[in-house]
């Protein structure tokens, strides 16, 4: 039995158009996939460990710096119980709405929690390589302003670049996106919505099937 981890970093609920998206997938994946576990994680819900200086410690003992004892193993525990949400899950659906050019600062947090040594990518004589196998993830991206061809007064992209590069350090190398820029400012976004509609729908049937 696979499991879907449907991780939101958008807060604005009913009214977010990358929520929108993801639902359009998430009716097709359910359609495709009934025995299927989902699990919702609203990051704005979810209390995520701060990476303090014990947290911060702990993590460079995986590096030979310092020991591992029990005060810090206690605050190292914490992300090892976050890490192990997502690191189940077989496959991915996220949802990342542009910010200032990047992602939302709660999805920033959510990941460098859970970007760790020993528990999502290991660290060698070669430098870093992923320890998660055989997953795929869905991406949606939305942006208000931020589409191509536009100034860079009006954003770079920092969404997808960054988020691609993060997927594939931990070894989610299969990922399917859909994108839905510019919205505010496109005069054709309510087809271009649409259209965005259709390939999450789509993606979920010839990507996502059981």
């Amino acid at each position: 039995m696979k499991r879907l981890l449907h991780i939101i970093s958008s807060p604005r609920k009913e009214k977010s158009k990358s929520g929108a998206i993801a639902q359009e997938f998430m009716e097709q994946y359910k359609l495709l996939n009934p025995d299927a576990v989902i699990d919702e994680l609203n990051l704005w819900d979810l209390s995520i460990p701060t990476f303090d200086g014990d947290k911060a410690a702990a993590k460079m003992t995986f590096f030979g710096d310092g020991t591992l004892n029990d005060e810090l193993k206690s605050s190292w525990d914490k992300v090892v119980e976050v890490t192990g949400r997502f690191s189940s899950a077989d496959e991915y659906l996220i949802t990342v709405p542009m910010w200032n050019g990047g992602i939302p600062w709660v999805l920033k947090h959510y990941i460098d929690t859970i970007s760790q040594p020993g528990l999502t990518f290991g660290f060698g004589a070669e430098g870093y390589f992923p320890l998660l196998k055989d997953k795929k993830a869905c991406v949606i991206y939305t942006s208000g302003v931020y589409g191509a061809g536009v100034p860079i007064e009006l954003g770079l992209d920092f969404q997808s670049t960054y988020l691609n590069w993060w997927l594939g350090l931990v070894g989610i190398t299969e990922v399917h996106s859909v994108k839905f820029l510019g919205n505010l400012v496109n005069p054709d976004a309510d087809k271009e919505f649409s259209n965005a509609l259709g390939s999450a729908s789509r993606i979920a049937k010839n990507f996502f099937a059981e």
